[in-house]
């Protein structure tokens, strides 16, 4: 399976929506609480390119976007590419 971080706030229902969808497949995942630690804030930032809403997910240190492009990768079917479902 792919490694796979969430940059998230606990006032987030996008933030929820997305760990909803990984924690359905069963997939594994790093969260980065940036309310609670704002340095993660700078972190995710730099890592994003810039995108400041929350969640950033990544994928193998690849941003994928937020809770609105997970789900479009998954109703493709790419998702399971990605995370290496059936790998």
């Amino acid at each position: 399976m792919a490694k796979v971080e969430i940059y998230t706030s606990p006032l987030c229902g996008f933030c929820h929506a997305a760990k909803r969808l990984l924690d359905s497949k069963g997939v594994e995942y790093e969260e980065f609480d940036v309310m609670f630690k704002p340095s993660l804030k700078q972190e995710m930032l730099a890592r994003s390119e810039g995108r400041h809403t929350v969640p950033q997910i990544f994928i193998d240190d690849t941003g994928i976007g937020g809770c609105d492009e997970l789900h479009q990768l998954e109703a493709s079917g790419e998702l399971n590419n990605l995370l290496g479902a059936g790998q």
